[in-house]
């Protein structure tokens, strides 16, 4: 019974989120984007990279090409201890474009190769501007990018960062990466829509988003223990008393996971990461402190902790069941309402991916019902791979490791 509350209450609650998103990106496509002042900020773009060769050249080329105006931002590459040949590339960059427009800082196993906050760290310490953008190794930004992001900053004192939007740039690969292109859409740009429009709440992505420098130096910096370092410090800054506010015409497209062991690793350190923001914050949900992260925080816990536990039990008993072993007569183990649930998930993803150009086909209607059945439970197998990760870690006393995600052609 409680498998069955707990499975269903995250299905209500993801379903609210996705139609309050809904509703929110139907009135954002009537507004008229922000426009910057005649006197702009200026930007440093941090870039964290460690073994980055095969798309790093694009992604600074793209950083370089924004229409924001150019005598106003520095791209900075943190090189973070590469073995590849990302500082050549890089150094041939650099020779290109001479000025202050492109920095390269190179880090070896002294002081780098020790995760992405420790590399964003060591590139703020060298940014002059009074706004910091990040952006993954593997991104391609759209144009207007930056210049929607800072304009959506500067026209709010109580906003500290403003986020973006991402795509997946390699979608059509492999299977994996429809999933992976769905899940994007639906799961995370959608539910950061939906939190922003019923409670004021968007998490901080790894990418595409800029941060006022100010706050960053008052909650020093990026915390070089997380795993999730963009939900970590999320989560600091609306203890500080300000907000983050989500411009989803602001795009960069992203290269994503292409095979499953490296999806595998990724979202395991995602899983591994989350939870260390959950403990570290979980006794603010008792702390008036807490307040802003609240929401959040018992959303993290449900599907971390509850819903995992209530999926294992529940996929456990229907195995069972199966095989006649077992027999429940609950009525939530009953087929119509499991094909029920199924339903509500195909139609609340599907009205989701209608709001991208060139997503609504038949095609993508039976992915999301494939999805369901199979991507899910991979969802769940990361999951319960990452928590026992994380308590072998803190048994033994073991520093988490950074996966290095890896890159394509």
């Amino acid at each position: 019974m409680i498998a069955i509350i707990s499975i269903w209450g995250i299905l209500v609650v993801n379903l609210i989120l996705t139609i309050a998103g809904y509703t929110w990106y139907l009135k954002q496509v009537k507004k008229v984007d922000k426009s910057l002042p005649s006197k702009v900020p200026f930007v440093s773009i941090l870039v964290p990279a460690h073994n980055e060769g095969i798309v790093i050249v694009k992604t600074v080329l793209s950083l370089l090409s924004f229409d924001y105006p150019h005598d106003k931002y520095e791209v900075i590459v943190i090189n973070d201890n590469s073995s590849d040949n990302s500082a050549q590339l890089l150094g041939e960059l650099q020779e290109e474009f001479t000025g202050a427009r492109l920095k390269i800082i190179n880090t070896d196993k002294t002081n780098g190769g020790k995760g992405k906050s420790n590399a964003l760290n060591i590139g703020l310490k060298q940014a002059k501007g009074s706004i910091i953008s990040v952006y993954d190794a593997d991104n391609t930004p759209e144009h207007e990018a930056l210049r929607l992001l800072v304009a959506e900053l500067l026209n709010d004192r109580q906003l500290a960062a403003v986020i973006g939007k991402f795509r997946t740039r390699n979608k059509d690969a492999t299977l994996l990466t429809r999933f992976i292109n769905i899940e994007t859409l639906s799961f995370q740009w959608m539910a950061q829509a939906g939190r922003q429009h019923l409670f004021h709440l968007c998490t901080i992505p790894g990418t595409n988003y800029v941060i006022r420098r100010d706050v960053l130096d008052e909650i020093g910096g990026w915390d070089i223990k997380a795993l999730a370092e963009d939900t970590e410090i999320s989560f600091r800054v609306y203890q500080m008393g300000y907000r983050i506010q989500f411009q989803p015409r602001a795009v960069t497209w992203e290269q994503e996971p292409q095979t499953l062991d490296v999806w595998f690793h990724q979202r395991t350190r995602w899983v591994k990461g989350n939870i260390y923001v959950i403990i570290k914050n979980a006794k603010k949900l008792f702390q008036k402190s807490g307040r802003p992260i609240r929401f959040d925080l018992l959303y993290f816990l449900s599907v971390y902790f509850l819903l995992m536990t209530s999926l294992i039990l529940s996929d456990t008993a229907f195995v069972l069941s199966v095989a006649g072993l077992a027999h429940s007569t609950l009525q939530g183990f009953s087929n119509s309402l499991w094909l029920f649930a199924i339903l509500m998930f195909v139609i609340s993803t599907f009205a989701t991916i209608t709001t991208e150009k060139g997503e609504m086909k038949f095609s993508n209607l039976l992915l999301i019902v494939f999805m369901y059945l199979v991507y899910s439970q991979m969802w769940l197998i990361v999951a319960a791979y990452g928590m026992v990760g994380y308590i072998r870690e803190q048994v033994f006393h073991q520093q988490a490791k950074w996966y290095k995600t890896k890159r394509y052609h």
